[in-house]
């Protein structure tokens, strides 16, 4: 039973934020917190997994490594889109403008 929740937990996270991710999101930073809300989930699962298989954390150590450096090339993102429109508004930017 224990091991069911080990697996059913995560899983249901990983789907809400997706759903969430799907909905309408108006800012870049609240996707951003989705996103990362994802990987966390997705980390959760990684890990139980790993320790259910007996394997060493190297491989979910370099996740994590992987997933800061995706945050930070985010908020890099949403720092410049907000000096250069204003806002953080996915309407106002346009991929054509560049």
């Amino acid at each position: 039973m224990i091991m069911y929740m080990y697996w059913s937990l995560p899983i249901f996270m990983f789907m809400v934020g997706v759903i969430i991710f799907i909905s309408n999101c108006k800012h870049l930073l609240s996707m951003l917190l989705i996103l990362e809300f994802i990987v966390l989930t997705l980390f959760l699962l990684l890990f139980t997994y790993l320790n259910y298989l007996n394997f060493e954390g190297f491989f979910s150590m370099m996740f994590l490594t992987f997933s800061v450096c995706e945050g930070a090339l985010g908020l890099s993102i949403l720092v410049s889109m907000i000096r250069t429109h204003g806002n953080d508004y996915f309407q106002s930017f346009s991929v054509l403008q560049c």
